[in-house]
């Protein structure tokens, strides 16, 4: 049988050390479908939703820091994967995405089924092109590789099901060394470093905020925090790097952070970005009298949130590298100190709220998290739906330096948390997995549940079960508006997952959480875990603005006026009488 185009793209992946693809089968895909099972070499995880294929893939990829595929068949097919691949791409991880066409020679006769992916997913790619020809391959698809794995992104080849199938051309063999390029370590000019040293060796207080380029840099980190007596504030993409182990440390800033990390940034003479690009510009220390330096691997970050004072291009480790000998030791730890104390009073008020009281019928999700954290593994890899989990997961679970915290934590997509522990789960089988959905996010594509059941992955999936989408009821009279469209008529999630061979659980009293939540982690199979929530639990910013509390007040005016004061009662009674 003579080598086809399907064949030489399925050789192109396995020699870029594809392990598997995670897609729904189409006609449009079937050449390279059929040439996967018969070279063997690649597994194919059929999911549910392409849209669950994409997200898996970039869990994959997050966690491996290795290529991870995905695919689509023709039109609606492919057209699923985009969300996901907006995800992965913001993310900055390297994922291909397979989008097969219809026919080559029905582009553009408005075909059954037919779309332009080369089109539609420029905006979520690196690399996005389409095969015509069997004179493409394998080069197209070996630039589309170096795009994703160099650049830190998604690249998209769209292949028609027909060319697909046609004789390959000949062709030599991939050289992986030029197929998968290694990331570079950039280290800043000498003149950038020394200008970096004297502004940060003046009298003054200086404020660490870290992000996910700190990834490695444990170690500089701590050596920093030591000579500069600096307090550390994280965005949350850096919480899984920087947080554990590290008396520096004081929480996170943000919406959903810490008010000791707010007022640790906003109070200082010098701000040290490092590798973030949080975005929230309100957060950043106002006023002519902060100065602020930057370290990021891409020159397009420097200043885009603040104004910044010096902008130094290198990556977070070797920066900090050649740094440390250019500083002088500081002696003052009265800036560190205040922070730190802050922080433990804003430590322990957290942690004051995730006790629950047995018999009261509410169980407070922080409660929940807490428990999770607990009693997880040391290697636990934890995914959590954006909304109110993001939350809690940010707050409550405790990292060291093995755990991993995966979300949708640039694009904001609903859904993600489940779809994500699909492929944490199946890049690390041996490893304990929790996704930590919404039951909004998790009825979105629940379909996928039975993904775990067919693929064989122990997935445990906790839902928050509150009834509503949480975190926009809140912002919702958070802007003086009255709920609207975010209640949820939910079933027995527990008893539902029963009816499909797997374990549920259902928690509806505080006195329940700990002793069924360790139960569950322990059991050999996918678990999915229906925690009952109080629905009108407040996560508070670390800073109210006027503008917050107008809208509180406006929605407060407009509940009693509209004969919804129980709703204020409740509030009251679950926030401040506790």
């Amino acid at each position: 049988m003579a080598k086809t185009v399907a064949d030489q793209f399925a050789e192109t992946l396995a020699a870029a050390g594809v392990k598997r693809i995670f897609g729904i089968v189409g006609d449009s895909l079937n050449g390279l479908t059929d040439s996967i099972r018969r070279q063997g070499k690649i597994e194919w995880l059929h999911v549910r939703h392409e849209e669950v294929a994409a997200f898996a893939a970039g869990a994959e990829a997050h966690l491996t820091a290795e290529l991870a595929v995905c695919a689509g068949s023709c039109g609606p097919g492919n057209l699923h994967l985009i969300n996901g691949l907006f995800d992965c791409h913001r993310s900055r991880v390297p994922v291909l995405a397979i989008a097969a066409q219809i026919p080559s020679a029905e582009i553009g006769a408005r075909y059954f089924q037919e779309t332009h992916p080369q089109n539609l997913f420029r905006e979520c790619s690196h690399f996005c092109e389409l095969i015509s020809g069997a004179n493409q391959m394998p080069r197209v698809l070996e630039m589309a590789i170096r795009e994703a794995v160099g650049r830190r992104g998604v690249s998209v080849v769209v292949i028609p099901g027909d060319v697909a199938l046609q004789p390959s051309a000949d062709a030599p063999p991939p050289k992986i060394a030029g197929l998968l390029p290694p990331r570079p370590v950039v280290t800043p000019a000498k003149s950038d470093l020394d200008r970096l040293a004297a502004l940060l060796n003046r009298e003054g207080r200086v404020t660490i905020l870290c992000g996910s380029g700190c990834a490695g840099a444990h170690a500089e980190l701590l050596a920093l925090g030591e000579r500069l007596k600096a307090p550390m504030v994280h965005a949350l993409r850096g919480k899984e790097h920087v947080e554990w182990g590290n008396p520096y440390d004081v929480g996170m800033t943000g919406l959903i952070g810490f008010s000791s990390g707010y007022y640790a940034m906003l109070d200082c003479d010098v701000l040290l970005m490092l590798g973030t690009d949080f975005p929230y510009r309100q957060f950043y220390p106002q006023g002519a009298g902060v100065r602020i330096a930057q370290v990021d691997i891409r020159a397009e970050n420097i200043g885009r949130r603040a104004p910044v004072d010096l902008g130094v291009v290198g990556d977070v480790k070797a920066t900090l590298t050649a740094l440390l000998p250019l500083l002088k030791q500081k002696w003052d730890g009265a800036h560190l100190a205040q922070a730190r104390e802050h922080y433990a009073r804003a430590r322990k008020a957290l942690d004051d709220l995730a006790v629950g009281t047995p018999g009261k019928g509410l169980i407070h999700p922080q409660q929940i998290v807490k428990a999770i954290s607990d009693h997880a593994d040391k290697d636990t890899v934890f995914t959590c739906d954006v909304g109110l989990p993001t939350v809690w997961a940010a707050r409550y679970l405790a990292m060291n330096g093995k755990r991993r915290l995966v979300g949708s934590f640039w694009h904001g997509s609903m859904a993600n948390a489940m779809a994500q522990a699909i492929g944490a789960q199946a890049a690390f089988p041996g490893r304990q997995v929790i996704s930590l959905s919404g039951d909004g996010g998790f009825a979105m594509l629940m379909g996928d549940f039975l993904s775990l059941v067919q693929l064989g992955l122990p997935v445990k999936v906790v839902v928050f079960n509150n009834g509503a989408l949480g975190f926009i009821e809140l912002e919702q009279k958070s802007t003086g508006f009255l709920p609207f469209g975010t209640e949820f008529t939910n079933p027995n999630f527990a008893a539902m997952v029963e009816a499909v061979g797997v374990r549920g659980v259902r928690l509806e009293d505080p006195a329940e959480v700990d002793a069924a939540i360790a139960s569950a982690l322990a059991h050999n199979g996918p678990v999915l875990i229906d925690a009952v929530v109080n629905r009108t639990e407040l996560a508070m910013p670390p800073a109210v603005t006027l503008e917050m509390a107008k809208g509180f007040t406006l929605y407060m005016v407009r509940a009693v006026m509209s004969g919804r004061g129980d709703e204020l009662i409740d509030l009251a009674r679950t926030n401040l009488w506790r």
